[in-house]
């Protein structure tokens, strides 16, 4: 079955393609470049915008993974419901008003990107589409669920929705790296993967998952305390008081990248004292 497809037309892969582009800004510090590009995303896919309720179906399908048949056939039958509800020319016209503003303040090199699931996520397309005949809609709609119950062993491997690709991340490791001397801890790791994503649904993921780091660190920090060696360190007690302080205000704080420099700080310090 060979069904035609208009990547640029695909809402789900213009977001990650700018995603990408996200990732390799911030990788090479490139802060007007950034700033343009998370405007772009604000504006198109901020809550609300018919390009975020249909990016949201995408989502649905593409991050369902090891479910049951009945419960992948009803995801289907009711993402399909659902995109039937848009209004279509304003979703044209919406896509039409996105690519011209790639085109200007990006570059058309963005539609270039290599997105790992853009086959998965063609599909999807497809089976929105008004194109396909009934036999090939059948098919299009068995090979999703065929990809939504299996186990991880089986899963396409282009499947899942990556933000950044490996090559992207490891370059900003290393710029932390160097700027820290030393490697990056996991925690550390997991929390710059989580940065590189902080617009994407407006933030309050990361707003939210942030709020928890920060949380966990107050608890590690607490438990410091108790510890004879460090509470007999008076200058370390004194420093961790100040962790403790710092950590306070920042869950009230907008989030910045000096905030994210300062908490990744705060954790290598907790993960020396603690070892």
């Amino acid at each position: 079955m060979k069904l035609k497809h208009n990547k640029k037309r695909n809402t789900a892969f213009l977001y990650e393609s700018l995603l990408k582009e996200l990732a390799k800004a911030v990788a090479y510090n490139k802060v007007a470049e950034k700033n343009t590009i998370v405007s772009i995303i604000q504006k198109y896919f901020k809550k609300g915008t018919i390009l975020a309720e249909e990016l949201e179906l995408y989502k649905t399908i593409s991050e369902t993974q090891r479910t049951d048949l009945y419960t992948a056939e009803r995801l289907i039958t009711e993402t399909k419901k659902r995109y039937e509800t848009f209004d279509k020319k304003k979703i044209f016209n919406e896509q039409s008003s996105l690519i011209n503003t790639i085109n200007k303040k990006v570059g058309k090199h963005t539609f270039g990107n290599f997105v790992s699931n853009y086959r998965y996520l063609a599909t999807i397309s497809q089976m929105f589409s008004s194109e396909p005949s009934v036999k090939e809609r059948v098919l299009l709609e068995r090979k999703l669920i065929g990809s939504m119950v299996a186990k991880p062993n089986n899963v396409d491997k282009a499947k899942a929705m990556p933000h950044v690709d490996n090559l992207v991340f490891k370059t900003v490791v290393e710029n932390f790296n160097k700027k820290y001397n030393g490697k990056l801890l996991e925690e550390q790791k997991e929390l710059l993967s989580n940065y590189i994503l902080l617009f994407n649904d407006s933030g309050v993921e990361f707003k939210v998952y942030m709020n928890e780091t920060i949380g966990h660190l107050k608890g590690e920090v607490s438990q410091l305390f108790g510890n004879e060696e460090i509470s007999q360190d008076q200058e370390l007690t004194e420093k961790l008081k100040q962790v403790e302080e710092t950590l306070q205000r920042f869950q009230t704080k907008k989030i910045s990248e000096p905030m994210l420099e300062k908490v990744m700080q705060i954790q290598a310090l907790v993960k020396e004292c603690s070892e």
